[in-house]
This record gives structure tokens, sequence and C-alpha cells, in this order.
């Protein structure tokens, strides 16, 4: 997986919630990243896309980030090191984010921070009765 500094960047911020930069990584070649955003928020459409079109390390990443243990071991075994620190990051693992930085991944360490954000948003949207409610 090799994107430049900036386009790393452009995801992080896609992931932020920058639909802007969201739209513009899926219209030029970087779809899989666009498509991850969605990804992240469950549709299952864009997981499953992703899992068809040769980016399973990109579901790994967030299944990891969502607690999957196998999915981070799936990582490790296909040399996909800095997306499995990007996912135990994600899962709120303060030493992956030590060694993203300490191994020049900066951008990556980035990216993994807004992967927790977003999903600490979710699990609080989720428990919060209040938005149980608008749901129910």
């Amino acid at each position: 997986m090799q994107y430049p500094a900036k386009i790393l960047m452009a995801w992080a911020e896609a992931i932020g919630g920058n639909k802007k930069l969201r739209d513009w990584l899926i219209a030029n070649e970087y779809k899989e990243l666009g498509l991850f955003v969605f990804a992240l928020y469950h549709n299952e459409e864009a997981r499953n896309w992703l899992l068809k079109n040769g980016f399973p390390h990109l579901m790994a990443t967030i299944s990891g980030a969502e607690g999957d243990k196998k999915a981070i071991e799936w990582l490790h075994q296909n040399n996909f090191e800095p997306l499995a620190k990007v996912a135990l990051v994600g899962d709120g693992v303060d030493t992956a984010f030590q060694w993203l930085k300490n191994n020049g991944h900066l951008e990556l360490a980035l990216v993994a921070k807004r992967i927790e954000a977003v999903k600490d948003e979710i699990e609080r949207d989720n428990v919060d009765h209040h938005s149980i409610n608008k749901h129910g």
C-alpha cells in the first residue's frame, strides 16, 4: 500500500468528515480510500466493494479497529504491519500509535486517530439512549 503523503492526509481528512475530499478520492484514482470512509460507518455495499475489488487489507483494518483480533492477525501475517497498527490504534491501543510515529508513519498515525474518533463516535451513538429512541 503505497500512497503519497498528501493522499494519506486527504484520507485522514475524509475520515474526519470532509465530504469534499471523500468524494474527490472516489472520483479520482483512490476510490478505495473514499469507500473506506463509508465502510467505516458500516455501509455494507462499501464493505463488500473493498473485499471484492482487491482491498481486503482495508476491510481488515476496519474490522481490527472494531476489535476483531483475527483481522489484526491477518494483517500481520500478510505483511500489512502498519495497517495492523492503524487498526490497533482504532481499537484504543496507544502503544500502536507510538509505533506508527516512531517508525515514520506519521500520516498513518493521523489516519489511525481519525478512525479511533469515528469508532468512538459510533459507539457513543449506539449507547446514547436518545439516539436509540430516534431510530426506534
